[in-house]
């Protein structure tokens, strides 16, 4: 388990041993394991998103995570 990202907006969490990506949007509270090509293309897009956004800016996640909304529907739930 590796935490590939932790901010107010998004978390992410890879599991390189079963392929897997964990994903949870903060702003609504909701979340979604991604497995096979599904997180391969999160990885990529996720990794290309912040080649591009330039040091010191916070990026814009909005834009990134509408191509995904329709898959992150399991309540993500605190403790």
């Amino acid at each position: 388990m590796n935490i590939v990202l932790n901010n107010p907006v998004l978390y992410v969490v890879d599991y390189p041993s079963v392929g897997a990506i964990e994903v949870i949007d903060k702003r609504k509270a909701r979340g979604v394991l991604l497995e096979g090509d599904a997180a391969q293309r999160f990885k990529r897009e996720l990794k290309d998103a912040m080649e591009q956004n330039e040091e010191g800016e916070e990026l814009d996640f909005d834009p990134y995570l509408d191509g995904f909304d329709a898959l992150l529907t399991q309540p993500a739930i605190y403790q």
